[in-house]
C-alpha cells in the first residue's frame, strides 16, 4: 500500500467514525494476501493519531496484536514440518509431502513471502486422514480409553433410568489449577495479575470450596457468573517464574435426560429467560451459507428435539476434529467450522449452537476442562433448552469422537456414545463458563489472550497482556477414582 493512500485513510479516521471499519477491512485484505508487515505498518501509522477515541484505539491495537498471534499459530516452516512429519509418519517421502501440500492437507498461510504451517499440523494430519493410522509412529492404542468412555456413559444412562432422574452417580474431586508466568515476563517488582478458571454452580456441579492458594484470592467471581474466575496478584521476582495456583474441591454428577421428542414444545421466543439464547451473537451469525446448511439438514422437520438431533448427528458424520488456531484470530468461529469442514470442540459447539438458534432452539455455551482419565484437556460443549425439560447438555465433539475416532468400538457402540452426549454428560467436567465472549471479574486492563473462551487462565502486568507463549498452565486432578495426572497446555485443543 502506498504511503499517500495510508495517509488518506489516517486523515479519514480523524474525521469520521466509519473509517475505523475501513482500516480493519484494509488490514484484513493485506493479511489475507500475506502482507503482514504492510498491515502492521498501516496500523502503526494510524495508532499515532491523537484523535483516536479510546475504544477505537483499543480495537486497532487488538488488530495489530492479532497479526502477531496469527504468526505464532503458523510457526512451522516447510522444512521443519517435513522434519517432524518424518518422525511421525512411517516411510514419508518428499514427493508425498509435496503432494499433501498441493492437496490442501495442511493449514498454511503466506506470511511476507514465506509459506508457514499451523503448529498442530502433525496431529491434525491424523485427525483428517485416518487412513494414515497404520503408518503412525508410535502406533496409537485407544482400546482402553474407548471402552472406558463406553462403560461410563452406559453406567450413567442405566442409573438415570433406574433412579428416574437426570443427575446421578456423584463423584468428588480435588483439583489444583496452576498458571506460571516465565521468568522475565514482567519487570522485577511489577505486580502480575492472574485470573484462574473456577467451577461455577450448576445442577451437575456442586459443593465447590477453595482449600488453598498461592496467594490470597482477592476476588472470586459469583458462583452463577457467566465466566467464573479467582483473581490473584503477585510481585514478579528477578529471573524467577511467577506461579499462581488454587486448590479446590467440588462434586460432579453424571447427567442423562430422557427427552421424549413428542413431549417437547416449541419455546416462546419472547420469554425473557430464553430470548438471549435465540439471538445472533459473536461467532453465532445467521449467514446465508448457515441458513442453507440448516435447511439442508433440518428439511421439513418441525419438532425442536428432532431438528437438534439432526444437527448433532450431521456434525458427527461430516465434521472432522482438528486442533484450532487461536479463537481470538478468527472473525466468525461457527462459520469457520462450517466452511472448513473441521474444527475443535468449541468450533463444533458454536456451529451446533448457530444451527439451533436459527431454528428457534435456545442454545448456550459451556466450557472448562474435560478430566476423563487418559484424555484430560481443556474442553467446550453447550446446552440447549427443551420445554418442559429445561436445559440439557449436548457435546458435539463427543459425537464426532464416537463416530470417527473410537475405532475399537463396534458401530452400535459408537452410536450409543454419540446418542448419550445428546442430552447427557459424564462426571469428568469442570464448567467455568456459561457463555462465550464474557468479561472477567475484575476486568482486564489489557487485551485478552482468549477473547472467546476462558480455560487456561489470563495474565497481565500493568496494561500489558501476557500471551500464551509467556506462560504455562497445568491442572492436577485427585478424585474418588482418579489417579493424579498433570495436563499441560502446548496447543489450544
Amino acid at each position: 500500500m502506498k504511503l499517500a493512500s495510508a495517509c488518506l485513510i489516517c486523515l479519514a479516521l480523524c474525521h469520521t467514525g466509519l473509517a475505523q471499519s475501513d482500516i480493519i477491512l484494509e488490514v484484513s485484505r493485506l493479511e489475507v494476501e500475506g502482507r503482514f508487515k504492510q498491515a502492521a505498518a498501516l496500523l502503526t501509522r494510524v495508532l499515532v493519531s491523537p484523535s483516536l477515541r479510546s475504544e477505537e484505539r483499543r480495537q486497532l491495537e487488538f488488530e495489530h496484536d492479532r497479526l502477531e498471534r496469527i504468526k505464532k499459530d503458523f510457526s512451522y516452516s516447510k522444512q521443519a514440518l517435513f522434519r517432524d512429519l518424518r518422525k511421525a509418519v512411517r516411510a514419508l517421502t518428499r514427493a508425498e509431502f509435496k503432494q499433501w501440500i498441493s492437496a490442501g492437507w495442511f493449514d498454511l498461510r503466506e506470511v511476507d513471502g514465506e509459506q508457514r504451517f499451523m503448529s498442530s499440523s502433525v496431529s491434525n494430519l491424523f485427525f483428517r486422514h485416518p487412513e494414515l493410522e497404520s503408518r503412525r509412529i508410535p502406533p496409537r492404542d485407544s482400546a482402553a480409553f474407548d471402552h472406558a468412555v463406553l462403560d461410563t456413559v452406559t453406567t450413567i444412562q442405566h442409573a438415570a433410568q433406574q433412579e428416574g432422574k437426570a443427575y446421578v452417580l456423584p463423584r468428588h474431586f480435588r483439583m489444583r489449577m496452576c498458571v506460571t508466568a516465565k521468568a522475565g515476563t514482567a519487570p522485577a517488582g511489577q505486580v502480575i495479575h492472574a485470573w484462574l478458571p473456577m467451577p461455577r454452580a450448576y445442577p451437575f456441579q456442586t459443593d465447590f470450596k477453595v482449600l488453598a492458594s498461592s496467594s490470597p484470592i482477592l476476588q472470586l467471581a459469583p458462583d452463577n457468573s457467566s465466566i467464573r474466575s479467582a483473581y490473584l496478584e503477585q510481585v514478579a521476582l528477578k529471573n524467577k517464574p511467577t506461579a499462581f495456583w488454587v486448590e479446590y474441591r467440588y462434586t460432579t454428577y453424571g447427567a442423562r435426560f430422557d427427552v421424549k421428542p413428542d413431549a417437547v414444545r416449541p419455546c416462546d421466543p419472547n420469554d425473557p429467560m430464553l430470548k438471549p439464547w435465540l439471538a445472533e451473537a459473536p461467532h453465532i451469525v445467521f449467514t446465508p451459507e448457515m441458513r442453507a446448511l440448516s435447511q439442508q439438514i433440518a428439511g421439513n422437520e418441525s419438532n425442536p428435539c428432532l431438528i437438534a438431533k439432526k444437527f448433532h448427528d450431521w456434525i458427527a458424520e461430516h465434521i472432522q476434529y482438528s486442533y484450532a488456531i487461536e479463537y481470538s484470530t478468527i472473525r466468525n468461529i461457527g462459520d469457520y467450522c462450517r466452511a472448513h469442514g473441521y474444527g475443535d470442540c468449541g468450533q463444533e459447539a458454536l456451529l451446533f449452537m448457530t444451527l439451533c438458534r436459527l431454528n428457534g432452539i435456545p442454545a448456550r455455551w459451556q466450557s472448562g476442562w474435560n478430566t476423563f482419565p487418559g484424555g484430560k484437556t481443556i474442553h467446550d460443549w453447550c446446552e440447549i433448552h427443551f420445554a418442559p425439560y429445561g436445559w440439557v447438555p449436548v457435546d458435539a465433539y463427543m459425537g464426532i469422537w464416537a463416530m470417527r475416532y473410537a475405532t475399537t468400538l463396534t458401530p452400535e457402540q459408537r452410536r450409543i456414545v454419540r446418542d448419550f452426549y445428546f442430552g447427557g454428560l459424564d462426571q469428568y467436567r469442570i464448567s467455568a463458563n456459561r457463555d462465550h465472549c464474557q468479561e472477567l471479574t475484575p476486568p482486564k486492563q489489557s487485551l485478552r489472550s482468549d477473547t472467546v473462551d476462558f480455560q487456561r487462565g489470563e495474565l497481565e502486568w500493568g496494561e500489558h497482556n501476557i500471551y500464551y507463549d509467556r506462560y504455562s498452565w497445568k491442572l492436577d486432578v485427585n478424585g474418588d477414582d482418579s489417579a493424579k495426572s498433570p495436563a499441560t497446555g502446548a496447543v489450544k485443543r
